[in-house]
């Protein structure tokens, strides 16, 4: 008889013990330290940035060798430099220099620019670079997509046929505000706004241009004199056609040996870049191919006169070091603004890049790519640059693949490679006066396959459609239009995507998984449950806000009544859980909703409960007295718990 009562006093003490443990629980929610005031969450990242005054444990000293460090990484690597790792470097920089002396060539005719532009911009980049940087492999120095970005861009401003002078001008002012752009990202933290130019956009934008470039080089293969300023794929045809059949008809000759050393060569080209993928330890045969070229076709114009027979050639190249172009650079006029704002377009095309092609090959080697110094580095380098005669200068895909297959350690082969350029501007710049512009194209020409990336565009199209809308959007953008629009239109989908994405969250009913506690989406798990009288909802999103807050409220409300019309023969529901665990933040407007919802369900006799709300969000709310208004015990920490307290507190109708 006596045991019956110690039962129940068991009892009795096991459901207080846990009634206990879930207050205590509920106060871990509910009592959370306060969150970090604004003004250290907008100036935290700049504090970072700033090494010399985060480092407070350490001397004055140390705070200044860290700061060192931090802002020049070769300072770290450079005392366990060994003599092996120096071996490698020279072999790649110089593999790297046959690769770039002829490419930056032809780069810089495609930017508009005379040849020792683009030699320029190999020089004092990869210098400074290599100081600041902390990418191992990437190759520093002009390139086809950026060089492509200045000759459509630029001559709205200036033409350069009219004024090379002010072209030149342009293009250097350009430069030092890409420079100013890129450090500024770097110093504040500013990677993201690089990230609204999404990988799959980027994809479709290289391809776009690349197919662009090529059509641009059809001006030297064919010997073209006449030809347009505009980039879009009609506009290229349309000039090339005019200017052929302006020739047939005016009875104007037409030198077809420009058009047979072009087709010739390119297709040495293609077939050395064939068999040194296919056959790995052939690395160096595409890499020396292009200097091989050039050597060939300007020995035999100068042997065969061929210049005298209509081939066209490159003739004077100005030799000697970089001149300084400050005095060059433009501050006042009527084009600031608009040199500005191709310096910031610039600057996010070439950080883009760049820090592509650095991180996919870091992760190759294995090691971490600090986006914000990369930022740092490509913004001193290129603001030197532009003081330099440099033009906008960025890593390279192709020739950071031929330094990586080159067996580069370091960025002393970026060194090496500057230091051989520099070499070149002072002994043989005379020696490239008979090369043909023929050449140059088909340089250009071959390195394009490696821009277009078809297989990357239809793994985009298996994995995510929005993504690949954003993709042929950048795409058609810059074949049919303009590179400036097809950057506009890849920019406006990801917006597009984000935006859609916050204004229409996601909005999930929870069951609970048999046999487990976990609840979880019923319509990705079909065999989960959900408690009769009792509707679990999770909203997927990062912040309840002014753009979707009304929308998770009518969607909250239309389920409660779609529940009730199919609970109709078990009872109508009598509480609605809110999972919070995903929703990062809650502003005004968030808070205005809930409290309408509040007031919405209680109306229809329908309890509201929050499971796991963030650190901001409970403390917004309990500021805003929301937590007051619901009451403290309908907080809880896991779903489990709220259901069990909905179901012991059943509330009786109205």
């Amino acid at each position: 008889m006596s045991s019956t009562p110690t039962m129940r006093f068991s009892e009795q003490e096991h459901f207080h013990l846990e009634d206990t443990g879930q207050i205590e629980r509920s106060l871990w929610v509910l009592e959370p330290p306060n969150p970090p005031p604004l003004w250290n969450k907008l100036f935290s990242p700049l504090k970072k940035s700033m090494f010399f005054f985060s480092s407070k444990k350490k001397t004055y000293l140390g705070r200044v060798v860290s700061f060192l460090e931090s802002l020049f990484p070769i300072l770290c690597w450079f005392k366990n430099y060994k003599a092996s790792k120096f071996k490698n470097d020279l072999l790649a920089g110089l593999t790297l220099a046959s690769l770039s002396i002829p490419q930056s060539i032809g780069y810089a005719n495609l930017a508009k620019l005379d040849p020792q532009y683009g030699l320029y911009t190999s020089v004092v980049p990869p210098l400074i670079y290599a100081v600041m940087g902390s990418s191992r492999e990437i190759a520093i120095g002009p390139v086809a997509v950026v060089s492509l970005l200045l000759s459509s861009l630029v001559p709205k401003v200036v033409d350069p046929a009219v004024d090379p002078d002010a072209y030149r001008s342009v293009v250097f002012t350009v430069t030092l505000f890409a420079g100013i752009f890129q450090a500024a990202f770097g110093i504040f933290r500013l990677g993201f706004l690089v990230d609204f130019l999404s990988h799959a956009a980027l994809v479709g934008f290289m391809a776009g241009a690349a197919i662009i470039i090529g059509l641009q080089q059809l001006k030297g293969l064919l010997g073209v004199t006449h030809f347009t300023n505009k980039t879009d794929v009609i506009s290229v045809l349309e000039s090339v056609y005019k200017s052929l059949h302006q020739q047939i008809t005016s009875g104007e000759k037409w030198y077809p040996l420009n058009f047979v050393i072009g087709c010739s060569f390119l297709i040495f080209l293609l077939i050395a870049r064939f068999v040194g993928r296919r056959n790995k330890k052939l690395f160096w045969l595409p890499a020396i191919a292009p200097l091989l070229s050039v050597l060939l076709s300007t020995s035999i114009v100068y042997l065969s006169k061929a210049d005298k027979n209509g081939v066209n050639i490159i003739k004077h190249v100005k030799g000697g070091l970089n001149p300084s172009s400050v005095h060059k650079l433009q501050f006042h006029g009527p084009h600031v603004g608009q040199t500005a704002k191709i310096g910031l377009i610039s600057a996010v095309i070439a950080l883009t890049e760049a820090i592509a092609v650095g991180r996919s090959f870091a992760s190759i080697k294995g090691y971490h790519l600090d986006g914000n110094k990369e930022m740092l580095a490509m913004g001193c380098m290129n603001i030197a640059g532009s003081l330099s005669s440099c033009y906008v200068a960025t890593g390279s895909f192709s020739r950071t693949a031929v330094n990586f297959s080159a067996g580069c350690q370091t960025s002393v082969s970026n060194i090496v490679m500057a230091v051989t350029v520099f070499l070149c501007l002072e002994l043989f710049t005379r020696l490239l006066y008979y090369t043909p512009m023929a050449i140059l194209a088909s340089i250009i020409l071959s390195a394009l396959p490696g821009l277009i990336d078809i297989n990357e565009a239809c793994y985009i199209w298996k994995v995510d459609k929005f993504d690949f809308l954003a993709c042929i959007g950048a795409f058609f953008g810059v074949l049919f239009v303009s590179v400036e629009i097809g950057l506009l239109v890849a920019v406006s989908i990801s917006f597009a995507k984000i935006l859609i994405q916050s204004i229409r969250p996601g909005i999930e009913v929870l069951g609970r998984v048999p046999r487990t506690e976990a609840f979880c989406d019923v319509s990705q798990y079909p065999m989960a449950t959900s408690t009769p009288g009792i509707l679990v909802i999770r909203i997927s999103s990062g912040s309840l806000c002014f753009a979707n807050a009304n929308f998770v409220r009518e969607r909250i409300l239309k389920w409660v009544i779609m529940e009730e019309e199919n609970e109709l023969a078990k009872g109508k529901v009598y509480a609605v859980i809110l999972d919070m665990g995903n929703l990062m933040n809650v502003d005004t407007s968030g808070i205005l909703v809930l409290e309408e919802l509040h007031k919405r369900l209680l109306s229809r006799g329908v309890q509201l409960a929050m499971v796991n709300p963030r650190w901001v969000v409970i403390w917004k709310l309990k500021v805003a007295h929301f937590v007051d208004k619901i009451g403290k015990k309908w907080v809880f920490l896991t779903v489990g718990e709220a259901v069990d307290a909905c179901l012991s507190s059943k509330l009786p109708e109205p």
